[in-house]
């Protein structure tokens, strides 16, 4: 199990990136959702022991990670947001050196396992061209086929579909399914479909700081009953406007109140999304 306890954390230039942060997450599918620049990279970063907290404690399975921090990173596998690669190194090549650096110093078994990790995240086919000439896509799995190496126990995955076409992302999610009963894996990112029907468990981080948390279910039924969907221009002064899309090609509204918010208005079923807007709406009001 993961434990972040109270971890907080400003940078140098002032800005407070996490504030009191605390959750316990333990093996499975986690997801993190939050807007740009809610604080999630550096929550992921902090996680992984690649930056320490202002304040706060990491722990996982009963060790402090800050103290000890190779001891969890042996047990790790991290994608980061943006990542850099050598130019002109093959795609098996650079999985291998990176085998090499995780231990797996065995040459044939190091080969075998390269070679499942660029099947499983369909690049196997291209494993002799470069990383550095992959497209967004190609890169973002390949990431991911790196992530994997040495089975870790602990898997942190900071926007894994960024770049990915809808084929690609459903192969990853997936891939991801696979992964939760043997690891704990934290999938952080701003795309509420990421988490929806993949993570158990749930948090809303906005402006540093945890705003909800449960399960997708738990997080929805909160709203049911108050969500109303009609037209955009049509709704009165008491309700909270949740989003705003086009629909039919005509510009919708879903907001929250107790009783039917103006004409053209439909209760409808609360989804995720809807608690994932709420609560950083939330957040917006208390002016943090």
């Amino acid at each position: 199990m993961l434990e972040l306890k109270a971890v907080a954390h400003t940078y140098p230039d002032g800005t407070c990136a996490l504030n009191q942060v605390t959750l316990s997450i333990g093996r499975g599918l986690f997801g993190l959702l939050g807007p740009n620049g809610a604080g999630k990279s550096s929550l992921m970063r902090v996680a992984a022991t690649l930056q320490p907290p202002s304040s706060g404690e990491v722990w996982f399975d009963g060790f402090d990670a800050l103290a000890h921090p190779r001891s969890l990173r042996r047990r790790l596998g991290y994608l980061p947001q943006d990542f850099g690669v050598y130019p002109g190194v093959s795609a098996q090549a650079l999985l291998e050196q990176i085998a090499v650096l995780k231990g797996i110093t065995d040459a044939a078994d190091r080969s075998g396992k390269v070679e499942r990790l660029l099947q499983l995240v369909n690049l196997w086919d291209v494993r002799d061209r470069a990383v550095s000439t992959f497209s967004g896509g190609m890169r973002q799995r390949w990431g991911l086929a790196q992530a994997l190496i040495g089975g870790p126990d602990l898997l942190i995955l900071d926007e894994p579909t960024a770049g990915l076409d809808p084929a690609e992302r459903n192969r990853v999610h997936e891939l991801l399914f696979g992964l939760g009963a043997q690891a704990t894996v934290i999938v952080s990112t701003h795309i509420v479909e990421d988490v929806a029907d993949l993570c158990t468990r749930v948090a809303v981080l906005a402006k540093g700081a945890i705003q909800a948390e449960g399960t997708p279910a738990e997080l929805a039924s909160a709203l049911q009953g108050r969500v109303w969907q009609g037209p955009a221009d049509a709704f009165n002064g008491g309700a909270t406007l949740l989003s705003r899309r086009l629909s039919g090609g005509q510009l919708v509204a879903r907001v929250v109140a107790e009783a039917c918010p103006g004409p053209g208005f439909k209760r409808v079923s609360a989804t995720l999304e809807d608690a994932y807007f709420a609560a950083v709406d939330a957040r917006g009001r208390a002016g943090a």
